[in-house]
């Protein structure tokens, strides 16, 4: 399953036992996110550090770790679908993943509720990805 993956979703990736981090490492998964995607997680280091309780050698070490798991896209290879996300999207901050995704043609997976108020693109919460890939019924979502 190919899925764009917006920045709170990467963020996830750095709690040591989140669902969301095991969803990455599952073969079935392909993961893509806009490559600016990066520079969220570095403007948000700080934070991300303290809420998941790691160090700062562990964040750095975790951040390579999802470097590899997650293609990175640059805006030039996306950015003629920018207009055209601009005028799907509900909230300016998800314009560059619903551009990403319309090239791609593939769905989001995003726990934003801002994303499923558009209707062209489909937008999978990480409960869905999980029901998605048959990982049961599993109420605590991450």
């Amino acid at each position: 399953m190919r899925l764009v993956t917006d920045s709170n979703i990467l963020f996830t990736f750095f709690w040591k036992n989140s669902y969301t981090r095991k969803l990455f490492i599952n073969q079935d998964l392909e993961l893509i996110s806009p490559e600016f995607s990066l520079e969220e997680i570095k403007k948000y280091s700080e934070e991300i550090i303290r809420r998941a309780k790691i160090s700062k050698k562990e964040f750095k070490d975790i951040r390579r770790e999802l470097a590899l798991m997650v293609e990175f896209i640059p805006l030039e290879e996306y950015s003629e679908y920018l207009k055209k996300a601009s005028e799907i999207s509900y909230d300016k901050d998800d314009v560059d993943f619903i551009a990403l995704a319309l090239k791609l043609k593939c769905p989001i997976w995003s726990n934003d509720k801002e994303f499923k108020k558009q209707n062209k693109i489909k937008v999978y919460s990480t409960l869905e990805v999980l029901k998605e890939l048959n990982y049961g019924s599993i109420n605590n979502e991450k």
